[in-house]
Order: structure tokens, then C-alpha cells, then sequence
């Protein structure tokens, strides 16, 4: 037993540590266990400081320093028996489901499967017979487990269902997380430039010399200048139209997200554009969206896209805000203007931006097309197209954010729809809800 087999350094040792820890490894090893060297140097220093009086402290020991994985801790118990408890070597039944466990494998509770924690005088290494009578009502990690696995799947359900879909409880979740997703544009060169060891666009003249004063004249270190490199600017524009409304709300989060962690634009337009970005700005989620809805007046009405694009580029775009940023556009697309002027205000916005990403919700249908007049209109000036209804839509749409090319659907590639042609497929496409734009 361990009592006789791994004593101390002091009177009655029969084993040394060192060696007792060779053996077992080896003896793991054999039966399919890796085991590496400094893992046994562990167990040998354990034993050191810790001297076992009984089984379990020796057990424990072992147990914590040469397993690594949990699917070895069946053949671990099995050697650790075989060895100190008279049992059959546990190689001639491995794999063999039906052999009765191994002592030390038996279920146990939290505590006791904490490195930390020690077993009392008596009581069982895996927690006892007397908190299992072997109808699971002891295992106290079972309804922990359960409950994570049950959030587990309602979030892998939530992440692949539409926003429409959702109830209410689901909706105020789904906002929490879409407020921690992450919006990050890709970086641009600024005019400003500063000092760099290394080699950059130009030398500096005025810091080399300067240095050179201290070296008799003679220029040792030169002294470069490099562009400063910081993200583009992200503009997002949000339709809160009756057509959108069972997306906006979840919008908004993914607004106020950009807001506070990319410093982000947000508009919102109907029949006429909103700034938001002030509102979205606040830390309470209720609160801005009460703020937004209380500052757009037009909240679910018709949508003027053309008119809300003109005023974007007359009002913020040509002031800077829209020059080499990154501009989102949510929206259906289900537009009152004329798709003619709904393309000259694209055609505007493209001259500004540097990438144009429209997210539309509608895309994910069956069977979808950008056939209604607006859509089709602005779609050859765009740089992404994505539907983003769901959570993991949402994910495709940061990456294209994060894209850093600007390949867009050229008007060579696909003709600019005229009025006549986008009013006849207007008549075509399906028949727009009550109360939509």
C-alpha cells in the first residue's frame, strides 16, 4: 500500500520519490498515457513536500500532476488501482465497456474535484457512497451542465434566427449581444507624418542635422518621416421605415455599438434624415432608443431615399464626413423616389466614399432579387451587398467593413437601371406590408 511504498525522506522509506514517480509514469505509459519527464519531476517534487500517509493524498497526488487530459482518467484510475490496490493490469481490459470501474473512478462531487481541496480521514477519494446511490441525484455538476448546454443551444438558435422571428424576451437578448460585436474599418494614410528610425517616404532634414551636431558634423543617424495610419471614418444609415420595423430595433443596438466602440456616425432616415449619433451615445439601451424615437419624428412612416441620401451628401458628406469612410446604408431598399434620382444621389455618395456596404434583410428570402426600384437603382454603387437578419448575418457584415478593397459593381458590369425598366420591375416584386414604406 502507499503507506509502506511512497513514505517520506525520514525513518521507514522504503521507496524513494523519484523512483516511485518512474515507476508509475511508466507504468501510465504503457497503458497508453503519455506521460512527459517533467510531468514526473512534478509528481516526485510533490511527494517531497507533501509526504502521502494514505491512499488518497498519494492518489491525489498523482492525479494532479501526470494527467492532462480527461479522457485519460479512466486508465489512470485503472494503472493507479492495478498498482497500489492488487488489481489486474489495466491494459488486458481496456476498451472492454462492460469491466467494472476502477476504484478512484467513481463519480464525485465539485469539491472534491478541486486540486485544492483534500479528502477527510475515511471519506472516498471521488465523494462517497453515501452523496451517490447511483441515481445521479448526488452528482451535483449535472444540473450545472445542463443549464450551460441549454444556453448554449438557445444562443446557437438565436445566432441563425431572423430578427422578424424573434419575441420580445428574445429581442432584448438579441440587442445585448448585438451591442458587443465589434466594427472596425480599415486604416488609411493621413497627411501627417511622424518621426521613424526606420527607413520611410522621406527624409528629415531638420532632426538629422540635428543630431549631427553631436557627432562633429557628421550625419550618423538619419532620421526618417513616416504617414500616420489611423482608421477610416464609419458612417452608418439606418431606414426606421414601417417596412423595416421589425429590424430596427436591433439596428439601433448595432448603431449604438458603433457609436461607443468605433466612434461611429449614425443616421437615421424615413422621410427625411435624423442624426443620432449624440443619442446613440448613451450607455442605457432603453434610454437611446427612447431619445431616437423621440428625435425622428417620421419613426416608421414612408422612406425617401433619395431625398435622405441628398441631404446626407449636401448637409455631412461634402463638409468631410463622408470623404474616405466606410458607409453602411440599412434598408430594405422599398423606396418612394424616383430610381433615377435614387441613383444620382448614389452616384454622389460613391464619389465620396470609399466603400459603400448595404445591408438588406430582405436578401436572405428564398427566391430574393434586387428587383424593387430603389434596390436595383443603388446597387451597382456598391462595394458590398449583404442581408445581415441575423446574428451570424451580422458577423458578415463587419467583415465587410473590415474589407480594405474597393471593388464595387461596376455600371459596365451591371447596367444602371433606368426609370422605365425599375418601374416595370417595381410591379413585379412582392406586394410591401401594411403600414411600409
Amino acid at each position: 500500500m502507499a503507506e509502506t511504498a511512497a513514505g517520506t525522506a525520514g525513518p521507514g522509506l522504503l521507496v524513494e520519490p523519484a523512483a516511485l514517480a518512474v515507476g508509475l509514469a511508466t507504468a501510465l505509459q504503457r497503458a497508453g498515457v503519455g506521460v512527459p519527464p517533467e510531468r514526473a519531476g512534478r509528481f516526485a517534487a510533490a511527494l517531497r513536500v507533501v509526504p502521502p500517509d494514505h491512499r488518497e493524498p498519494l492518489y491525489w497526488a498523482a492525479r494532479i500532476t501526470l494527467v492532462s487530459q480527461r479522457s485519460d482518467l479512466p486508465v489512470f484510475d485503472a494503472v493507479f488501482s492495478a498498482l497500489f490496490d492488487g488489481m489486474l493490469d489495466p491494459a488486458d481490459s481496456r476498451g472492454d465497456t462492460a469491466a467494472p470501474p476502477a476504484v478512484g473512478s467513481e463519480p464525485r462531487d465539485t469539491k472534491s474535484a478541486q486540486p485544492g481541496s483534500r479528502p477527510t480521514e475515511g471519506q472516498a477519494p471521488e465523494g462517497g457512497s453515501a452523496a451517490s446511490d447511483g441515481t445521479g441525484e448526488g452528482d451535483d455538476d449535472s444540473p450545472a451542465r445542463e443549464s450551460v448546454l441549454a444556453v448554449a443551444s438557445d444562443l446557437e438558435r438565436l445566432s441563425h434566427t431572423s430578427f422578424a422571428d424573434l419575441d420580445p424576451e428574445e429581442v432584448a437578448l438579441m440587442r445585448q449581444l448585438v451591442r458587443r460585436i465589434v466594427l472596425s474599418t480599415p486604416v488609411r494614410s493621413t497627411r501627417r507624418t511622424h518621426a521613424s528610425q526606420r527607413s520611410g517616404e522621406r527624409l528629415d532634414m531638420r532632426r538629422t542635422l540635428r543630431g549631427a551636431q553631436r557627432s562633429a558634423g557628421d550625419p550618423v543617424r538619419l532620421v526618417h518621416r513616416r504617414r500616420r495610419d489611423r482608421p477610416r471614418r464609419l458612417v452608418l444609415l439606418c431606414d426606421v421605415s414601417g417596412s423595416m420595423e421589425p429590424y430596427t430595433r436591433v439596428f439601433l443596438s448595432l448603431l449604438q455599438g458603433a457609436v461607443a466602440g468605433a466612434r461611429a456616425e449614425a443616421f437615421v432616415f424615413s422621410t427625411k434624415l435624423t442624426r443620432l449619433t449624440r443619442q446613440m451615445a448613451v450607455r442605457d439601451p432603453d434610454q437611446a432608443l427612447a431619445q431616437a424615437a423621440a428625435t425622428a419624428p417620421d419613426w416608421a412612416g414612408g422612406t425617401r431615399l433619395a431625398d435622405s441620401l441628398a441631404r446626407f451628401v449636401d448637409d455631412y458628406g461634402r463638409r468631410g464626413m463622408a470623404r474616405g469612410s466606410v458607409v453602411v446604408i440599412l434598408s430594405d431598399g422599398w423606396a418612394q423616389d424616383d430610381p433615377d434620382s435614387v441613383a444620382a444621389q448614389m452616384a454622389r455618395l460613391a464619389r465620396l466614399a470609399f466603400r459603400i456596404i448595404w445591408v438588406n434583410p430582405r436578401k436572405a428570402a428564398a427566391g430574393f432579387a434586387p428587383l424593387v426600384g430603389g434596390m436595383a437603382a443603388a446597387l451597382p454603387y456598391c462595394h458590398g451587398f449583404v442581408s445581415g437578419h441575423s446574428l451570424a448575418a451580422l458577423e458578415e457584415v463587419a467583415a465587410a467593413i473590415r474589407s480594405a478593397t474597393r471593388t464595387a459593381t461596376s455600371t459596365a458590369q451591371q447596367p444602371r437601371t433606368s426609370a422605365s425598366s425599375t418601374r416595370s420591375s417595381t410591379t413585379t416584386s412582392p406586394a410591401r406590408p401594411a403600414g411600409g414604406s
